[in-house]
């Protein structure tokens, strides 16, 4: 009987187990059943909506979703005001973002970046552009920012940059200086590259001189080192004159893109004169070896030539800042018509060369060489010197030839006379020159004295075609 009753009690424990585990089953897969619905639920929240402290542009978007998030920038107004540190320089109108449904996938892409699996507080800040340009800020707002710093900039004191320069033939450095002015490039390349947001604060930027340690004053100097070693050969017929540019040039600058301009050119001047004086001819005295091997000082007239100083210097100046080696002298003049000079292609026999007519006025008689060899040589009458009508001594050159011609006599202004000739070659401007004279019956060596011309050569009509075939336009004449 009581294992009758031990089996009951065991059989209704059992029972009672059974009933307990089968309700604590169902309590655990419900508790398990409602988490995975609070996660899932935690999970989509957490996946469509933006953490507590997500900022984007500045704006607080903490629990929106992107659409909301893209309504809000939407009616968000950017006050446009732009600071230099924390100095205000303009406060532009007020503009609405510009940002658009174009922009939605960049919200949400920001959106999906920024998820975590549980709620987070972390504070995060996101940048993000609208695809759309925004006009007024990029071009109004900018052009206005540029205009207010280049208005700034007038009333600030501008950088000064170390300095290259040539004084009194020494290169010289001057230091450089720090100003106020704003570097607007820099400042406007900040302004483009300023987050969406509506406060613009651009970290103060300035226009930096350039230091005398630079590689750009480096290189200056370097430039005039080279500058100052330069020579220049300045040729002048013959003769070569090298002309350095350490004693000559004393003062210069220098540009950016180094080259170098002379500030004066008085050292070069002097120097140009001074080979101008030693090698030029006009109204100098040439000495001359007659035709009877004696060796007279005979003064320069017509024939000569001289540098022109003045048109000379600009092109050496060139040569020495262009980096020229040879120069010749091109700029000459004289006491021709028109100022030109001549005799400067002839330096042999005292730069009156082997082509030319020697007129002695004491021994009446001519002497016309070609090529150093006498080609013809006549007695001939020249200007009557009792009355004073002498033939000028001195070099002169064949002006021009005629054949025929008209010899026209003027005194005070008046003719006097006009002669038909067959030949005329005149070697001065007021009319001396070889001619025929057909109407001489005097050519006696005395003649000259008190009968003679009115200072032309007369020449012997029998010769005077020979004479007249053998003398060169503006070669030398000397008379003596």
């Amino acid at each position: 009987m009581e294992s009758t009753v031990n089996n009951q009690e065991i059989e209704k424990q059992q029972v009672n187990s059974t009933k307990w585990y089968a309700n604590w089953r169902f309590i655990t897969a419900s508790i398990i059943i409602i988490i995975a619905l609070f996660i899932s639920a935690g999970s989509y929240y957490q996946a469509n909506h933006f953490n507590s402290q997500i900022k984007i542009n500045g704006i607080n978007v903490g629990g929106m979703t992107a659409d909301q998030t893209l309504k809000k920038f939407k009616a968000t107004v950017l006050k446009n005001v732009v600071y230099i540190g924390d100095q205000q320089i303009l406060d532009g109108k007020d503009t609405k973002m510009v940002f658009s449904d174009k922009d939605l996938p960049a919200i949400k892409k920001l959106l999906k970046s920024q998820w975590t699996f549980f709620p987070s507080s972390r504070a995060k800040e996101y940048l993000l552009k609208p695809r759309n340009e925004d006009q007024y800020r990029n071009q109004t707002l900018k052009k206005q920012v540029e205009e207010k710093l280049l208005a700034m900039n007038q009333g600030l004191k501008a950088p000064q940059n170390a300095a290259v320069r040539l004084e009194q033939g020494k290169i010289v450095v001057t230091s450089s200086i720090s100003g106020e002015q704003y570097d607007v490039a820099s400042l406007l390349k900040g302004f483009e590259n300023h987050n969406y947001i509506s406060e613009i604060r651009l970290n103060p930027e300035y226009i930096q001189p350039i230091k005398e340690d630079s590689e750009f004053i480096q290189n200056q100097q370097k430039k005039f080192e080279e500058f100052l070693a330069q020579t220049v050969d300045y040729k002048v017929q013959d003769k070569v004159f090298t002309l350095k540019a350490s004693e000559l040039i004393k003062n210069a600058s220098i540009s950016k893109d180094l080259q170098i301009k002379m500030d004066d050119a008085g050292v070069i001047k002097e120097r140009i004169t001074e080979i101008n004086i030693s090698q030029s001819t006009l109204n100098k005295d040439f000495k001359f070896k007659t035709h009877s091997g004696s060796v007279i000082s005979v003064k320069g007239k017509g024939y000569g030539w001289a540098l022109d100083v003045e048109k000379e210097i600009p092109k050496i100046i060139e040569a020495f800042e262009n980096g020229g080696k040879t120069v010749s002298a091109s700029n000459i003049y004289g006491n021709g018509w028109k100022g030109e000079g001549y005799g400067y292609d002839t330096s042999a026999n005292n730069g009156i060369g082997d082509t030319y007519a020697e007129v002695s006025i004491t021994e009446q008689r001519i002497w016309i060489y070609k090529n150093g060899k006498l080609v013809v040589t006549t007695n001939v009458v020249t200007g009557t010197h009792d009355n004073r009508h002498d033939t000028s001594p001195g070099v002169w050159y064949i002006l021009y030839k005629q054949s025929p011609s008209v010899l026209t006599g003027r005194e005070n202004g008046k003719i006097t006379y006009q002669v038909p000739v067959n030949y005329w070659a005149p070697f001065t401007n007021d009319g001396q020159g070889f001619h025929d004279a057909s109407w001489r019956g005097n050519w006696a060596s005395n003649a000259y004295l008190g009968a003679g011309s009115h200072g032309c050569v007369n020449t012997p009509p029998s010769i005077m075609k020979t004479v007249y075939d053998n003398l060169s336009t503006y070669e030398p004449v000397v008379i003596y």
